[in-house]
């Protein structure tokens, strides 16, 4: 059995009912990392699958460098990244789907390109995507745009899941909702040094996308919740308290016109529904500073708090 240090490539794969996909991929994955040179293992975690996901996984779990993990019910491709992540014990990390559409032949290229240019993160993009334009293709773009927009991190498309990591920093970060998709971001927020590559992206031969429309309110959430994490984290009182600088400041302008119209134009106060709004935002301004002061309080316990995960692994097979 192989130790912690002497494996080089883990290869993390969540799984959520692609059955059919899972022997061709692994025979695959198999064949492209026996030609690197390097130990490896191979993560694969079932994400509560109902179609015998487990069943095909488990007869691939004879092999030395195969894992298995499987949840009790389905949390999301999040919990199954995030536990793949953990489990894992190589130097390095490698992410991809489990229904064949990301190609196993691109991971040398993506190891080349960390250790030749010294990346911590190195991103695929699937440059001639394969997904049906306007349900998917489309709004990626759009979401991708936004995303690099407001992360800073400028990828063309965060959306691919394969992609290699430095272990170390990888696992330092918390996963959570579908936090998965801003991996890239939540590393660059610690330093990370990122890149990205176009990589191969294959037609999808068997089962169906897992993801709808659903998907994107989720992500528009947890966007703003990485853009807090980034910079605001440790230091909450300075957004909270912004706001309420910033309602401060409106409610000082409205009651200056307030006050304006009653002694300029005869206008009294009583007759005047901006001065409401002004001690309604004043009002407003003050709970933002005492949340800002209680959320510093919070974050102050929390970073010295044990963090529980949030999912169930019911059987773990090597």
């Amino acid at each position: 059995m192989l130790k912690k240090n002497d494996i080089s490539l883990s290869v993390v794969i969540p799984v959520y009912n692609e059955k059919d996909s899972l022997i061709p991929l692994a025979e695959e994955l198999k064949n492209v990392l026996d030609g690197l040179g390097r130990t490896y293992e191979i993560i694969w975690v079932d994400d509560g699958s109902s179609d015998g996901s487990f069943d095909t996984l488990r007869l691939s779990a004879d092999k030395d460098n195969f894992r298995v993990v499987r949840f009790s019910r389905n949390y999301g491709q999040t919990a199954a990244m995030s536990e793949g992540i953990n489990s894992s014990r190589g130097e390095w990390i490698v992410t991809l789907d489990a229904d064949g559409q990301n190609d196993p032949a691109d991971i040398p290229l993506l190891l080349e390109t960390a250790l030749s240019g010294g990346y911590d993160v190195v991103s695929g993009y699937r440059k001639n995507r394969r997904d049906p334009f306007f349900s998917r293709r489309l709004p990626s773009v759009i979401a991708n745009r936004i995303i690099s927009a407001v992360t800073g991190v400028r990828l063309r498309d965060s959306g691919c899941t394969l992609k290699i990591y430095r272990a170390d920093l990888l696992k330092s970060i918390d996963l959570y909702g579908e936090m998965h998709r801003f991996i890239p971001a939540l590393m660059h927020h610690i330093g990370a040094s990122i890149t990205e590559i176009p990589v191969n992206h294959r037609p999808r031969m068997t089962g169906r996308s897992k993801y709808g429309i659903m998907r994107t309110f989720k992500v528009c959430l947890d966007l703003i919740t990485v853009k807090f994490r980034g910079e605001f984290a440790s230091k909450p009182a300075y957004f909270f308290g912004g706001m309420g600088v910033f309602l401060w400041i409106v409610s000082a302008f409205m009651a200056a016109w307030t006050l304006y119209n009653r002694f300029f134009n005869g206008i009294y106060v009583k007759d005047q529904p901006l001065f409401l709004l002004a001690g309604f935002c004043a009002l407003a301004g003050l709970q933002m500073v005492f949340t800002g002061i209680l959320a510093d309080m919070i974050t102050r316990n929390f970073y010295h708090a044990n963090k529980d995960n949030f999912y169930r692994v019911s059987e773990r097979i090597n």
